[in-house]
């Protein structure tokens, strides 16, 4: 049996410049982190050779690879070749929450298969192989930073080139002030799942033909060069005001972005000690994440009561193998 752990993100800022419309353009950049919540998945080899028993939200127990109903692991274990398995996942947290819950299994299957098979990859080619399979192959309309956030790991700042490349580079910073930023950040369900399908399809064709969506998301990126600098110079404060211009920025995009609901909770925690914020993910629902001083923790946690935190730490190792046992043949 082997066993993959992949964590899921939280995007600061830059969210969308990582989409092709605008990057292969302009070129884009996100700061983001990956946290202590996680996809873990399985895979041993199945008592039938041919076959595949699939346990997600979902139980599938079928003989052929074109009978699998989940798209990414169809096309994942077509690609790598894979039968005779017996697959499960689970997950902290739901689908739909803005997380980018689909990418980290997407990097999390590509790793567990790479180990499954006896193939290695580092992790920011699991990531691009992530990308491939997500945009090229499955044809979603979503970008590339969920897919390096959650296979590499860390705090980062990721940069989209036009030609494709993509640049991983971390943010260092002085252990007091990576805890205190760490402290800072509450993160609270609005109660609504969301497919993100719809919102960043529209999004997508706004930023590559809308000028003034353009120029949203050129000064969404210049907050990421703007966050990244603070960051490094250890102003870890700066997050509060970068997080708010950027949530202006982003409710530009598309009108489903926000809602009444999200908007007011947003203006609910401004009142109580949050200097900004952003809803995480395509919009719509999923997490509301805040930049707060600990001394306004009580206070902000009082005034939003009646929605669930997630309290979670910033995960430094991306995906990675946490179990492996050989002593069953490998079946592929």
């Amino acid at each position: 049996m082997i066993i993959t752990r992949t964590p899921f993100r939280i995007s600061f800022a830059g969210g969308g410049s990582d989409i092709g419309g605008y990057y292969r353009r302009h070129g884009g950049m996100v700061v983001s982190t990956s946290i202590n919540k996680y996809i873990y998945l399985s895979i041993h080899p199945y008592f039938f050779k041919e076959g595949y028993l699939l346990k997600y939200s979902k139980h599938e127990d079928v003989d052929n690879v074109d009978k699998i109903q989940h798209r990414i692991i169809k096309q994942v274990f077509g690609d790598y070749g894979i039968k005779g398995v017996d697959f499960n996942s689970s997950a902290d947290i739901p689908s739909g929450t803005g997380l980018a819950s689909s990418s980290a299994f997407t990097a999390g299957l590509v790793n567990l298969c790479n180990v499954y098979t006896e193939k290695y990859m580092t992790k920011e080619n699991i990531a691009h192989k992530a990308c491939e399979i997500e945009i090229e192959k499955l044809k979603e309309p979503i970008g590339k930073q969920d897919q390096f956030a959650c296979a590499v790991g860390g705090l980062n700042c990721i940069e989209f080139n036009p030609d494709e490349t993509v640049t991983v580079e971390k943010i260092y910073m002085n252990p007091q002030g990576y805890k205190r930023l760490e402290n800072n950040l509450l993160m609270f369900y609005t109660g609504r799942t969301r497919a993100a399908s719809d919102i960043l399809s529209k999004q997508s064709r706004s930023i590559a033909t809308e000028q003034e969506k353009i120029n949203s998301m050129h000064r969404m990126v210049g907050l990421a060069r703007e966050l990244k600098k603070e960051l490094l110079n250890n102003n870890i404060d700066a997050m509060g005001d970068i997080l708010h211009r950027g949530w202006m920025y982003k409710k530009e995009l598309a009108q489903n972005i926000s809602n009444p609901d999200i908007d007011r909770y947003y203006e609910m925690a401004l009142q109580n000690g949050a200097t900004g914020g952003k809803i995480l993910g395509a919009g719509g629902g999923g997490f509301l994440l805040f930049y707060a001083k600990e001394e306004n923790h009580t206070r902000l946690r009082k005034a939003l009561s009646d929605m669930n935190e997630l309290k979670f730490s910033f995960d430094t190792m991306g995906t990675t193998v946490i179990y492996y046992d050989n002593s069953n043949e490998v079946l592929c």
